[in-house]
């Protein structure tokens, strides 16, 4: 029996994923890091092996058998990483697996990439067709690797790509960031509040990128997988409140100076190796819209995100609360 690879598979993506395609009864391949906790996995039926998907010789020998990749695994963003650091994984690994899977004649490969390579978005809702404006090295890494994946499928490779929007759900820890100390009623509003942001609740997005995987229409497209709708953030944070059961936050500082800070504190932080109690980039998420256009996943294949924002929002801050996050 053929089999279906995921990388990544141990993330909070990946191991969605996994649920989605061994629920369906598919044979589920998941490669794993060495210090990846492969216990949830194993007991869901997946066959974990551990690959280094840097290493060229290691992706080919584990491509034997396999027909469709969903390429999930990605070295994620951090404060003061090198490029190279980033490239290393998010582009040079991506090439190594589709030139694997040429070779092996893979039937299906999906690219997860992320709607970040499109920066700040100028004029939103931005389509999949909005130029690339990667703000950070992360989201370059990434744009590089989207560019190979797209130039092995203009040489015919059935390959398809998806760039997901913020993904939040039970599990995911990611926006902690927001729950905890709205939660805790310390939460700040910096900035107007007024900037657009866009999230993906992960039955959804998992819908989505199977989706792109089977339908014969992807290959060779790039579709932007969202939630159904986009909020300002006085709203999104109006509506993490209403899910943990406080008031809105009425705290709020003006943009520019906290901006300002937060460019002196990475400058004088940077050399010293020190992490800065102000990052710019976590200050600019309170002034960068990200709003996008999800009509091409809807038409071309049949893309219908089910869990809007409330209940999103409501079943992870029930799962914060029962791991005892917040």
């Amino acid at each position: 029996m053929s089999a279906t690879l995921v990388t990544g598979a141990s993330g909070f993506t990946g191991s969605n994923l996994c649920r989605r395609l061994l629920g369906e009864g598919e044979r589920v391949v998941a490669w794993v890091r060495p210090t990846s906790d492969t216990t949830a996995l194993r007991e869901m039926g997946a066959e974990c092996r551990t690959v280094d998907i840097c290493a060229a010789g290691e992706v080919d020998a584990g491509l034997e058998g396999i027909e469709t990749v969903y390429h999930i695994a990605a070295a994620f963003r951090a404060e003061h990483a090198d490029l190279e650091e980033f490239r290393r994984v998010n582009a040079g690994a991506t090439a190594n697996l589709l030139e694997a899977a040429g070779r092996h004649g893979v039937a299906r490969f999906v690219h997860c990439s992320t709607v970040g390579v499109q920066g700040d978005i100028d004029d939103p809702p931005a389509r999949e067709t909005y130029r690339y404006a990667p703000g950070d090295h992360y989201q370059r890494s990434k744009m590089e690797g989207e560019l190979i994946a797209l130039e092995h499928a203009s040489r015919g490779a059935p390959v398809s790509v998806v760039r997901p929007a913020g993904i939040y759900g039970p599990g995911d820890r990611r926006f902690l960031k927001l729950f905890r100390p709205i939660s805790r009623r310390r939460f700040v509003m910096i900035g107007s509040g007024e900037a657009l942001y866009h999230l993906t609740y992960i039955d959804d997005l998992v819908d989505g990128i199977v989706r792109a995987g089977r339908r014969p229409q992807a290959v060779g497209e790039v579709f932007t997988l969202a939630g159904p709708r986009y909020t300002t953030l006085n709203e999104l944070v109006a509506r993490i409140a209403a899910a943990v059961g406080v008031p809105p936050p009425r705290w709020r500082l003006p943009y520019a100076p906290v901006r300002a800070a937060a460019i002196v504190c990475d400058k004088l932080c940077r050399p010293l190796g020190i992490d800065p109690p102000l990052y710019p980039r976590r200050v600019e998420f309170f002034a960068k819209d990200r709003a996008f256009d999800i009509s091409k996943a809807r038409e071309m294949l049949g893309y219908a995100p089910q869990v809007d924002l409330e209940e999103g929002l409501a079943r992870t801050a029930a799962w914060y609360r029962q791991q005892g996050l917040i």
